[in-house]
């Protein structure tokens, strides 16, 4: 997704080019190039997680109600903007969903258990990479999914999510990351 929005922007910035007036053999192409790639920086927003709306209401309809559920018992329910995953959602609200790969599908430890089977049937089949850094989670049941794979769209609006009581990493015991 992060890939994708710099493509476009590239395919604006070449959109831009064409438009610009011509320029003679004689005159140098960085300047022309530079300012009107800055112009087309200038006027395009750039965002890695979901937009949200600023009309009145139609936030609400933007967004899904997630509880997370600590290993204490404890519940948090937040909003969370469709399109964002679980993991993202838990670091920008202090949950302590750790996420070491950063949602690369390169470890167990963003691992929640989805506490309704209704809402885990609701979710897409988890890919073969996800089903193989599960079988590395600690425990492990029929409802586990990674919270970088659960994204937020309205079928599942008012899941809840059960953090396990430990997780399994290569760091030391004690220790507690820091979202990036």
């Amino acid at each position: 997704m992060f890939i994708s929005k710099f493509s476009r922007l590239g395919a604006h910035a070449i959109k831009d080019l064409v438009k610009a007036r011509s320029i003679t053999p004689r005159t140098s192409y960085v300047p022309a190039i530079q300012n009107s790639y800055s112009q087309a920086l200038r006027h395009k927003s750039f965002c890695t997680t979901a937009e949200k709306v600023s009309e009145e209401g139609s936030e609400e309809k933007q967004n899904v109600s997630v509880t997370f559920v600590d290993k204490d018992g404890e519940e948090k329910n937040i909003k969370v903007p469709f399109g964002m995953s679980m993991l993202e959602a838990a670091h920008e609200n202090d949950i302590e969903l750790e996420g070491a790969c950063e949602g690369s599908l390169a470890c167990s430890t963003c691992h929640v258990i989805v506490m309704d089977v209704d809402y885990y049937n609701k979710l897409e089949d988890p890919a073969d990479e996800e089903n193989d850094m599960l079988d590395l989670a600690f425990g492990l049941s029929e409802t586990s999914r990674l919270g970088c794979q659960i994204i937020a769209k309205p079928e599942i609006n008012g899941i809840r999510l059960a953090l396990p009581v430990a997780t399994r990493n290569f760091a030391v015991d004690g220790y507690k990351p820091k979202p990036h």
